[in-house]
């Protein structure tokens, strides 16, 4: 066999292997290249270059911003801000304001960090308004990929295509030229929801359905009863605490009352400070009558009419919150003592109630059994590291409701900053989009806005290795000629010389692949055919690999085209054949804008 079908065996092979799914993507990915060294078309160089590939790195530096605006409470802000804005009687209302939102967060945060973090918001808001979430969710699927064609960050595949383009001796495509293409396909989408999607999409809820957190600190005062016996007293400026540690307020002279915990006036946080100063506040549990006797002795405002307002803003915040746990059989904290107010051994969370079937065991010390519930309170990151115990079970995690209820939490504005930073710099082409985004990565870390095992853990490393994995495919298809080979039969099939039918024949070849396999290895695969193809026509390949950046995002025809097609595809109820239903207009409109808006925009 020569070259090119060997060539050809190995890209049929992946093919059949992707389609298959019952191997992983990644051994797949990483077999294509041991395939080529193997048979001699590259050298083992050349099999491993992609991992050391600068588009990779920065592939990857985009998962953990992508993390740190979710983390931050940014996407949740951006989603109350949905819900504000939709209103309750207009469905066209919500639908555009759905798939904008999407479409930008695609643009800034890639399309998986963009759906994973407005699903939830998308069905409860849904449930609210008592709307089939599968009138929403797929609309803003769809959204989202057309949104990926707003910036260079918005999908692996716009920072493949820009590459190519300055490796075929053009220039690298700009951060906001995507924008020109991306916001007609984004009305289109918007125009076919609105006009077609009553009909076109089921009316159907999904088999799981995600849980609200919005008023999660209130269910949690109302359930354990706090507001009555758990009070919030602020230091005034003539309280006779100022400048005392926080052991001075254990005093005999606090008959009735217990002290739960000493916070910062500016943080919300357990009080660090070795004194307390004026604006700190305690939180005290007994009753009314004591904690008002304790108020005018020590000047402390105590305000009744706002007590529950200011109790669950000093319990669940920016800073700090509270989580539910259980006591397992079996765990080694059956027997052990506690109490209301007993801080923990570690140090940072504080024991704000314990019930017993239901029931609050009230504020002396007792032995814990198996099912007993406890609520602790501490910051969110004490919660995420100590409740990780498997002596206890967490009710609901503490890192999911604060994604969902806290806006612009702890970091927020830093992660703006830095996401700001990144858009100069690769707008401008001051740095190289690999330095830009590990320089992002420091300061997420170093500012600790994120750890490092939390940015291991948002790389999307299946992408990221597929992307690297398969690079060399590209190198073996130039040096095989099977890249030329294809060109010539497109070249060939526009008939002497249409451009125009050549990005019509690229489209196809890449949106029928796009539906099959991943669009990242579907772009890795035809770039180089593109790029031969645009060389042996005599025409720039800006606009050929500008087509196929639009039909890799064209993947709408069925779920398993992309992880958010099939992300949604339960909690929306749908069947494998609604895809193309809805999805086939919006092909043909990204069809349409592929062969005849980009060589308006990009001449030949």
């Amino acid at each position: 066999m020569n070259d090119i079908t060997i060539m050809a065996a190995i890209i049929l092979a992946a093919i059949v292997l992707f389609i298959w799914n019952r191997i992983p993507v990644i051994l797949v990915a990483m077999g294509v290249g041991m395939a080529l060294y193997a048979t001699g078309l590259v050298t083992l160089n050349q099999a491993l270059s992609g991992f050391g590939d600068p588009a990779v790195m920065f592939i990857a530096t985009l998962f953990v911003v992508s993390a740190a605006l979710d983390r931050t409470g940014v996407t949740a802000w951006a989603g109350q801000m949905l819900i504000r804005g939709a209103g309750e009687n207009s469905r066209s209302r919500l639908l555009v304001l759905i798939s904008l939102l999407a479409a930008m967060l695609t643009a800034l945060i890639s399309l998986n960090g963009a759906i994973a973090a407005l699903l939830p918001v998308v069905v409860v808001l849904a449930l609210r308004l008592r709307l089939p979430p599968s009138q929403l969710l797929m609309p803003m699927v769809f959204a989202a990929h057309a949104g990926s064609k707003l910036a260079l960050t918005g999908s692996p595949v716009n920072v493949l295509v820009s590459e190519a383009a300055l490796d075929a001796g053009a220039r690298a495509i700009g951060f906001f030229e995507f924008t020109i293409v991306g916001i007609p396909l984004l009305l289109g989408v918007i125009t076919i929801t609105l006009l077609f999607g009553r009909k076109l999409l089921p009316h159907r809820a999904g088999e799981t359905m995600s849980v609200d957190f919005s008023r999660h600190a209130t269910t949690l005062v109302e359930q354990y009863r706090l507001k009555e016996g758990l009070f919030r007293l602020r230091l005034r400026a003539t309280s006779p605490l100022i400048g005392q540690p926080p052991s001075a307020l254990q005093e005999d002279s606090w008959a009735g009352l217990r002290l739960v915990a000493v916070n910062d006036g500016l943080t919300g946080d357990r009080l660090r400070r070795p004194t307390m100063m004026e604006g700190d506040f305690l939180l005290v549990s007994g009753q009314g009558e004591d904690a008002a006797r304790l108020a005018t002795e020590q000047h402390l405002a105590f305000r009744l009419e706002n007590s529950d307002e200011d109790l669950r803003d000093s319990l669940f915040n920016r800073s700090s919150g509270l989580a539910e746990v259980m006591i397992p059989p079996r765990s080694e904290m059956i027997g052990q003592t506690a109490y209301q107010g007993m801080i923990t051994e570690s140090g940072d969370l504080v024991v704000i109630a314990i019930q017993r079937g239901g029931e609050d065991v009230g504020a002396e010390p007792v032995q814990l059994q198996a099912g007993d519930t406890l609520l602790l309170q501490g910051t969110w990151k004490a919660l995420d590291t100590r409740l990780a115990d498997p002596q206890v079970l967490v009710v609901n995690s503490p890192d999911t409701v604060r994604r969902q209820a806290v806006p612009l939490g702890a970091g927020a504005w830093t992660t703006l900053g830095v996401l700001a930073g990144m858009v100069f710099f690769l707008a401008t082409g001051l740095l190289p989009g690999a330095v830009v985004g590990i320089a992002a990565c420091f300061i997420l870390i170093l500012s600790r806005v994120v750890t490092v095992d939390q940015s291991y853990r948002a790389v999307d490393w299946t992408t990221v290795i597929l992307v690297a994995a398969m690079m060399p495919l590209s190198t073996a298809m130039v040096q095989t000629g099977a890249a030329q080979l294809m060109a010539d039969g497109l070249v060939a099939m526009a008939a002497g010389g249409s451009p125009i039918i050549l990005l019509a024949g690229i489209f196809v070849l890449t949106a029928v692949l796009g539906q099959l396999i991943s669009n990242t290895a579907t772009a890795l695969i035809i770039i180089p055919v593109g790029v031969a193809a645009a060389t042996s026509m005599g025409i720039s390949p800006i606009p050929v690999l500008m087509s196929i950046g639009i039909a890799a995002a064209a993947a709408f025809l069925t779920p398993i085209a992309t992880p958010t097609n099939l992300m949604v595809m339960r909690p929306g109820g749908y069947a494998f054949g609604d895809y193309w239903k809805f999805g086939l207009p919006m092909m043909i409109w990204f069809f349409i804008v592929c062969v005849f808006v980009v060589p308006l925009i990009w001449p030949f």
